[in-house]
């Protein structure tokens, strides 16, 4: 019999022989590929729609003090970017999160009623807010998350806002938020005369001149015109925004953990399946298995199980992803869609899982003694 077969058999029996612990350490494996393929799926799909929120709007760069998101930009530096020769228009915004009912909470975005903005929207109903007055305008999602409709009150940091438009975004943060006049929300958040940022549209590039060119060389104007201030390209504004970049870390610490509570599962049933076979390997090692037929044996297994627990765990995440993407609060932020590269990275990070928790097992089963193991009871 050739040795991988002799692999594929020992390997079976061991793992089907002892199946309710071989259930048992599939299921924790499962669940921490489940909370990596979710959590970082959320954080993948919360910058993605983040950067679609840019390119629909045609924004090409962010003005901000800094690269948080919690910035304060006086309102009157508008006027020194209107003037720079690259510069096609503004949108000085302000952007929050806001507590609108005790079960929704949203994205709220200040914006002027003549902002470009308002191209990437489609309204369904209503139209557009009126500079001054305490109207607002909600995404079709929060729309219905809130039951709201065109003439209803909104009540918004003890203001009551009339609902004035409904509109259909380019992206689930749009679909999910609510946008006011830049005045009206500057006046319920004490931020009078400050703006967030301002999302700043190019004029189109000259001849002979590349895009990334024109874009540093539009950067360059404007940190010169506006010292202490920073131009920011829109998809690396989006990615490195406070609430992006508190995303990944999120979804990265919380998978780690799971990670290495699977791995410590896996090692803990491949120390035992060692500790119960030991005069099984002496014999294997009698009849002329040599150390690293034992340790590959063992490393096998362990990796199988790390398998077979990330595919069983792919299937958990995605339906946790897609579970998310429907509740009212969340999504807003996020979408079902996973990346291919995502998937590719869990059934990788499974099988290493399996490898890195089989490691000391198959070095302490590779270790044993034929004597030694054969005269184990």
């Amino acid at each position: 019999m050739s040795a991988h077969l002799s692999f594929a058999r020992f390997a079976w029996r061991n793992l089907w022989r002892r199946r309710f612990r071989t259930l048992l350490t599939l299921f924790g494996i499962g669940m921490a590929i489940a909370a990596f393929v979710a959590l970082v799926g959320f954080s993948n799909s919360f910058e993605s729609e983040w950067k679609r929120a840019y390119e629909s709007s045609g924004t090409d760069i962010a003005v901000v003090q800094k690269t948080f998101l919690n910035t304060s930009v006086d309102e009157s530096d508008g006027a020194t970017l209107m003037k720079l020769p690259d510069v096609a228009s503004i949108s000085p915004m302000i952007l929050n999160m806001m507590d609108l009912t005790p079960e929704v909470n949203a994205l709220a975005f200040g914006w002027t009623a003549d902002t470009y903005e308002f191209e990437s929207l489609h309204f369904v109903s209503g139209g557009r807010f009126h500079d001054g007055k305490s109207e607002v305008i909600l995404g079709e999602l929060l729309a219905q998350n809130l039951n709201k409709q065109v003439g209803d009150t909104l009540d918004i940091q003890g203001t009551g806002f009339k609902v004035v438009g409904i509109f259909h975004g380019a992206s689930a943060l749009e679909e999910g938020a609510a946008i006011l006049p830049l005045d009206e929300l500057q006046e319920i958040s004490s931020l009078q005369g400050k703006v967030t940022t301002f999302h700043v549209r190019l004029k189109p590039a000259p001849p002979g001149v590349s895009s990334e060119q024109y874009l540093k060389q539009a950067q360059g104007q404007i940190e010169a015109a506006l010292p202490g201030l920073k131009a920011i390209p829109a998809a690396e504004r989006a990615a490195n925004n406070q609430l992006v970049g508190a995303a990944h870390a999120a979804a990265w610490g919380t998978s780690l953990i799971a990670l290495i509570i699977g791995i410590l599962g896996i090692a803990n049933t491949m120390a035992m399946s060692v500790f119960e076979r030991t005069r099984e390997i002496g014999i294997l090692r009698a009849i002329g298995w040599k150390r690293w037929n034992i340790l590959l044996l063992i490393e096998f297994e362990a990796t199988v199980l790390g398998f077979a627990g990330g595919i069983l765990g792919i299937g958990f995440g995605v339906a946790a992803l897609r579970l998310l993407s429907r509740l009212p609060q969340t999504a807003s932020i996020v979408t079902s869609t996973i990346a291919p590269s995502l998937l590719i990275e869990a059934v990788f990070v499974a099988v290493l899982a399996g490898l890195l928790a089989g490691a000391v097992p198959a070095w302490r089963g590779a270790k044993l003694s034929p004597v030694e193991a054969l005269r184990y009871e």
